[in-house]
């Protein structure tokens, strides 16, 4: 087993009190969402771990905006994820009458398996 599957749910197998994940890449997957729901300074001893991505949801939508989330997605996994390849990161934003619902797709394989693309989507402001 390489982690825990979240949320948090118990195990109906051998893999321990908590389900597990049971590759590399649904680890990753794991790890790709937990990063982008990360702030900065919020995690203990790790104060530059995360991206921050709420910040946006109240900001006014426009290109810009599209291309600092894109901007600082690519900057974060350089460091934190240096083994994941990001292929192509679709955002796209539904405005509502007091916030915004930001939707992020990421396309991305890993180094040592460029023949596999996954994808991963989070959806912050719901």
């Amino acid at each position: 087993f390489i982690g825990v599957d979240l949320p948090f749910h118990k195990s109906l197998g051998s893999e321990g009190y908590f389900k597990s994940t049971l590759t590399t890449l649904d680890a990753v997957k794991q790890n790709i969402k937990l990063l982008l729901n990360t702030k900065p300074g919020e995690r203990i001893m790790q104060p530059n771990l995360g991206i921050g991505l709420d910040r946006h949801i109240f900001e006014p939508i426009d290109e810009n905006t599209t291309l600092q989330i894109q901007d600082g997605i690519i900057d974060v996994f350089k460091f934190w994820l240096p083994f994941v390849v990001v292929k192509d990161i679709n955002v796209k934003f539904k405005e509502l009458q007091d916030h915004n619902i930001i939707t992020i797709e990421i396309l991305f394989n890993l180094n040592k398996d460029s023949n596999t693309l996954e994808s991963v989507q989070v959806t912050l402001g719901e």
